[in-house]
């Protein structure tokens, strides 16, 4: 189950940044992480974890609810 919430979330970040037309660079530039990590954080193959301090800091740049991020009601 862990890893489904992680892919959800994955998916999720990458749905919103989408859904506000800006590139993975742009939400590096704002977030302050790299663009590395951004790309490894939507990538399906990233086993990692996502501290909840890390999605805090992408939900306010994405202008997202953090909830909204667990969230499964569209289609990737």
């Amino acid at each position: 189950m862990s890893n489904n919430i992680y892919q959800l979330v994955r998916n999720n970040i990458k749905f919103y940044r989408k859904q506000k037309n800006m590139t993975q660079n742009e939400l590096s530039e704002i977030t302050g992480f790299s663009h590395e990590y951004i790309r490894k954080l939507e990538s399906s193959k990233y086993c990692g974890g996502l501290s909840l301090d890390s999605l805090y800091v992408i939900s306010k740049a994405l202008k997202v609810p953090i909830s909204k991020f667990m969230e499964s009601n569209y289609e990737v």
